[in-house]
């Protein structure tokens, strides 16, 4: 009895090591996705002047190879979302970190726009594989009890990236910076070769039911709460994409005269990211609801982004710690892509885990589009928010609420998931 004892335990403790290995993989992987995924907008300027782009020619070489890099992503998170249900988890896990990893090595040896908008194009395809293969993978390893907590681990290790992605490049050139998340890649890629599909995949594997189907993930059954799951993210794209890659101009606007660094305002946003996913994700856990967690955050949101854009005269270490707070309460990244997951059964859990977040960063186009648009077309005084003749905190304020209202309408739309048996096919 005592042998069979000490064997349950070994065996036990074995099988949660593998668990724990998985997560901790999965880990890594997203802090080299977001390292990559950040690292252009913090090299941009200094890696455009040194292949010869002209100061006049900065802006609309960025935006090319933004979209680029974005195009890639929405192509890539279609791509791999859809070849993990067909094909299996790991083999295009370690797919997407190959090709992105090749792709920024040779980054690093561009010398015009249209080589690194290819590149980054490529790069983009690779990066958009990595969260939803990862979130799905640790979702259905992970016993039910646990799930959110291994998600928060992977989304708050992942996002702490963007913070490396800065640090490496205050100390090498940007060059460098493009290698040393290559190499990052590759060296996981090593790590990664010991991972294996969950059990669940393999079950519907075996059932030979439809997987990675567009066609069923499009039905009218499905499409409501898939519509909802990209909803309710995307106000954390509207934090990153307009408040906080914009602080300058809003602190210019509020009348700071400090001067107030972009690229500062993204990290110390990350930095808040990261707390926020870890405070969402045991919230979750403690509450037994994700539902209540993405409402208590929306409401955070709006409050925090009152505050900011309506705040005066700040000094730039007051602004910074604005964009620490936006991030925060925007971080719940990890229970967004969570509940993404939970909604689906394993055939396509892939697919709308890959590509959720990937189009809830494709809406920060259209986001721009409307903030570009209420700049052009409304008066500059918005009173009743509380701005006076500020374009840019009064269009910011509009789309704001647009974005909020969006996201509360997905939040209605979808089913509790905590807890959720996940061992099912869509049929």
């Amino acid at each position: 009895m005592r042998s069979s004892t000490t064997d349950g335990s070994k065996l036990g403790f074995a099988v949660g090591f593998q668990l724990w290995l998985v997560v901790a993989v999965c880990a890594l992987g997203y802090f080299v996705d977001i390292y990559d995924l950040i690292l252009f907008s913090i090299v941009r300027v200094e890696s455009l002047k040194d292949i010869g782009v002209s100061a006049s020619q900065i802006l609309p070489a960025s935006e090319l190879i933004l979209n680029s890099q974005m195009a890639g992503m929405l192509l890539g998170g279609l791509l791999f979302g859809v070849l993990a249900d067909k094909r299996g988890r790991m083999g295009v896990l370690l797919g997407s970190i190959l090709l992105y990893s090749i792709m920024n090595i040779i980054n690093a040896f561009v010398s015009s726009v249209p080589a690194y908008a290819v590149m980054r194009f490529f790069s983009g395809i690779g990066l958009a594989g990595e969260l939803g293969v990862a979130i799905t993978l640790v979702s259905e390893v992970m016993p039910s009890r646990s799930r959110g907590l291994g998600t928060t681990i992977v989304a708050s290790t992942g996002i702490l990236g963007a913070v490396a992605a800065y640090a490496v490049h205050s100390t090498f050139n940007w060059r460098m910076a493009f290698i040393a998340g290559g190499v990052l890649g590759l060296l996981l890629l090593v790590m990664r070769v010991r991972l294996h599909d969950s059990g669940m995949f393999h079950r519907t594997k075996e059932q030979d039911v439809p997987r990675g189907s567009l066609r069923m993930l499009f039905s009218r059954k499905r499409i409501v709460p898939y519509l909802s799951a990209i909803a309710i993210g995307m106000p954390t794209w509207y934090i990153i994409g307009v408040l906080v890659t914009f602080s300058p101009e809003f602190a210019r606007e509020r009348g700071s005269t400090e001067l107030v660094i972009g690229g500062l305002g993204v990290m110390w946003a990350y930095v808040g990211l990261v707390a926020g996913d870890l405070a969402s994700g045991l919230a979750s856990q403690l509450l037994r609801s994700r539902k209540a967690v993405i409402l208590l955050f929306l409401i955070l949101i709006a409050t925090t982004v009152w505050w900011y854009l309506t705040s005066e005269a700040l000094s730039a270490n007051t602004v910074y710690f604005q964009c620490g707070l936006l991030g925060f309460a925007g971080g719940y990244w990890a229970v967004f892509v969570t509940t993404a997951a939970e909604q689906f059964g394993t055939n396509l859990r892939a697919t709308v885990a890959t590509t959720v977040p990937n189009f809830v960063r494709g809406a920060l186009v259209p986001i721009l589009m409307l903030f570009h648009q209420f700049r052009d077309a409304l008066p500059v005084s918005t009173a009743w928010l509380g701005l006076t003749n500020r374009t840019l905190a009064s269009s910011a304020a509009l789309v704001g609420i647009v974005v909020l209202v969006v996201a509360l309408t997905g939040w209605i739309s979808l089913r509790e998931t905590f807890g959720k048996n996940l061992d099912y096919h869509e049929s």
